[in-house]
């Protein structure tokens, strides 16, 4: 549909589509868009990266999918993200290990000091080399002070780079998934990065300290094992790899029954609290059998899930204890025959010494944590993986790109259409519309037309479905975003700060009798005057809307954009204010664009767009009153009538715009005077 020209169908009777009214009402309002479009992370946030690894495509794989499927788990996802993240930080690894040396040297010193003070000290006679040998054990203890303090430093640089990098992930998803899909996108992002993102940081600490102490424990044992005698590991091996294997078994499907029973709590817990709030709209449908049904059906699906977690609990503690009792009481049951075969008798109470001192401490510490801790960390972790990454910003212009010429329009939309979904009607139907430097353009319609959704298509929030958008005669590219134009929505932002912070948000280096200025042009006196000067303290929350709505236009009138947009962004204002801003506004240089609420605001521009969902009119005020319907309808006129009528009066009341004359009866008079009975209602719908 064309805005800058005539259409065929315009002036033919028409039915409304089914649902249209709705259709701009129905999608959320772009209402989250700063006023400008906010600066995304790059992908690569710092944690868990390489995820773009998966959308890739290899011609082999793929030839493979329909045969062998692979399942996708959790663990597998946060293992396959993990990876890249441990490459990237190989040398704090290494440091860390560096360290943990001294914890293995103590391991093995324990029990080998043990064995050597009874065989070459005290079992031979010589009291004297028992004690050295047990001396030297005991000061292989030393060096744990200094080697913890080394751990805790390198474990710093391995941990808070995940935190911060799942708070990254975390706000720049947030940012772009606040325009790109429907929903409350704030609640679960506030809560990965304030509580879901602390839980990942202290779960990994801990995983990694007890994985840290599991393998130098286990290799210092293993070796002074050796040491002493290798007959010994083939009484000890079996129980722990029997052990270890069947608990490795579990991580799995404990990670996924943990999974199933966090989303059957989310469940029950958000069917209880509509429940709450419904109490008496059940009773009085009679839904109460049904929803008693449901409620047996989600307490049912949540006890299921955890008896499935308690069960393989159960699986967990047999494997702790394969892995931490077998080992010492097979040594015992195998100590004749390992004494008859040469083993002494020293050896046997250092391979006891490591058994219970260095073993099974260390395999029930990493078990326990491996099983609480590290399957929660897989689930939290997982929750950062499976949405789609921020989309990734486009390249920034060239620097050798021409600048547009001279005459060149601002904004175009050429043949743009516009739907919600593949079989929604068309919000927008080939619309074409040039919005030229210095022009000032007003768009008006009924409620639920689609002027926000032309505000967000003619930003670049939106992308339509059909049909190009041209800024300065290049195509829309978010990378251009903040040098082209400004969207200001109904709903202002204003920030915790000074009043100077919120005023240069859009341009840090205004200078102070720029934002002077500005104030006076806009109507900001009152304002400043109460809050003191530009550097007091701004509390959003004790501003009236129409204070806020005053603030954000001085970050637009500050920045002084090609485009401005205002969709609705004065609503809060008294007419009064209202025309001061839009007349300031008005005498940038660069365009403006107002979705109007008032038809005074709609007045004021050279232009007005006339949206009645996909059918449009584009003209001066003048020739939308003489060739447009649903323009007199909105300014409230009605037809010449033949009979004589009494002409509109001349009381100042506001029953219509403001200054408007006021007929009997509530009709508004046009012209001030000068009209042959003309008269109006107010409007049928609002603009």
């Amino acid at each position: 549909m064309k805005a800058d020209g005539a259409h065929p169908r315009r002036d033919e009777p028409h039915e409304d589509p089914p649902g249209r009214d709705g259709q701009d009402r129905a999608h959320p309002r772009r209402d989250a868009q700063l006023e400008a479009a906010p600066r995304r992370e790059a992908q690569q946030c710092g944690a868990l990266p390489g995820r773009e690894a998966r959308h890739g495509s290899h011609p082999r794989r793929d030839s493979r999918l329909d045969a062998a499927p692979r399942r996708d788990t959790s663990l597998c996802r946060v293992g396959r993200e993990a990876r890249p993240f441990l490459r990237a930080r190989t040398g704090v690894v290494l440091r860390l290990a560096g360290w943990s040396l001294l914890e293995f040297a103590q391991t093995f010193l324990g029990g080998f000091g043990v064995a050597r003070a009874l065989d070459d000290g005290f079992l031979a006679g010589r009291p004297p080399t028992g004690l050295l040998w047990l001396a030297v054990a005991a000061a292989a203890v030393l060096p744990s002070v200094p080697a913890a303090r080394g751990v805790f430093g390198r474990l710093a640089d391995l941990v808070e780079p995940l935190r911060d990098g799942l708070v990254r992930r975390a706000v720049s998803r947030a940012l772009s998934g606040a325009l790109d899909r429907s929903g409350d996108v704030s609640t679960r992002s506030l809560s990965q990065v304030t509580h879901q993102s602390e839980i990942a940081r202290d779960g990994w600490a801990g995983l990694v300290l007890t994985l840290r102490s599991f393998v130098f424990t286990v290799a210092g044992a293993v070796t002074g094992l050796l040491a002493l005698s290798p007959a010994l590991l083939l009484i000890v091996l079996p129980p722990l790899v029997l052990g270890s294997a069947l608990f490795l078994g579990t991580l799995p499907p404990m990670a996924a029954r943990q999974r199933d029973y966090l989303t059957a709590d989310e469940a029950y817990a958000a069917h209880a609290g509509r429940l709450a709030t419904s109490v008496r709209d059940i009773a009085a449908a009679g839904a109460a059998e049904r929803t008693v049904a449901e409620s047996r059906t989600l307490a049912e699906a949540q006890l299921a899930a955890s008896r499935s977690l308690a069960r393989w609990s159960g699986v967990r503690v047999l494997a702790l204890a394969v892995c931490g009792r077998f080992p010492p009481l097979l040594l015992l049951l195998g100590a004749p025959w390992l004494l008859r075969n040469g083993l002494t008798p020293g050896a046997l109470v250092g391979a006891l010494t490591y058994l219970t001192q260095a073993l099974a401490p260390a395999v029930q510490a990493l078990m326990t944590m491996l099983g609480t801790v590290g399957g929660r960390l897989v689930v939290v972790l997982d929750r950062f993986t499976d949405a789609p990454p921020p989309p990734a910003e486009d390249p920034p212009p060239s620097r050798d790109a021409a600048p547009p010429a001279r005459g060149t329009p601002v904004a175009e939309l050429h043949e743009v259409s516009f739907a919600y979904g593949p079989g929604a009607h068309p919000v927008l139907d080939r619309l074409s519309l040039t919005v030229g430097a210095g022009e000032h353009l007003a768009v008006v319609g009924p409620s639920g037309s689609g002027k926000s959704t032309l505000a967000a298509v003619l930003a670049g929030t939106e992308r339509p479905t059909g049909g190009a958008v041209r800024w300065r005669g290049r195509p829309v590219r978010p990378a251009d975003a903040t040098s082209v134009r400004v969207l200001l929505p109904q709903h202002a932002y204003v920030f915790s700060g000074s009043l100077r912070d919120n005023l240069r948000y859009l341009r840090p280096d205004a200078r102070d009798r720029e934002i002077t200025a500005m104030a006076d042009a806009l109507g900001l006196e009152a304002l400043l005057s109460r809050l003191g000067s530009l550097d007091a303290a701004v509390e959003p929350d004790r501003l009236s809307q129409g204070e806020r709505q005053l603030i954000a236009l001085g970050r637009a009138y500050l920045a002084a954009p090609p485009l401005l947009i205002l969709d609705e962004a004065t609503s809060r204002l008294d007419p009064a204010a209202e025309t001061r801003a839009e007349l300031a506004l008005g005498a940038l240089p660069g365009a403006l664009v107002v979705v109007a609420h008032r038809l005074s605001s709609a007045r004021r521009a050279g232009r007005i767009l006339v949206m009645d969902g996909p059918r449009t009119q584009c003209g001066t005020p003048d020739e939308l009153l003489r060739s447009c319907a649903l323009y007199r309808d909105l300014a409230g006129l009605w037809e010449p009538e033949a009979t004589g009528q009494p002409e509109a009066t001349g009381q100042p009341e506001a029953a219509g715009e403001p200054g408007e004359p006021v007929a009997p009866g509530g009709a508004v008079g046009i012209g001030r005077g000068k009209g042959r009975g003309i008269r109006s209602t107010p409007p049928p719908s609002p603009v």
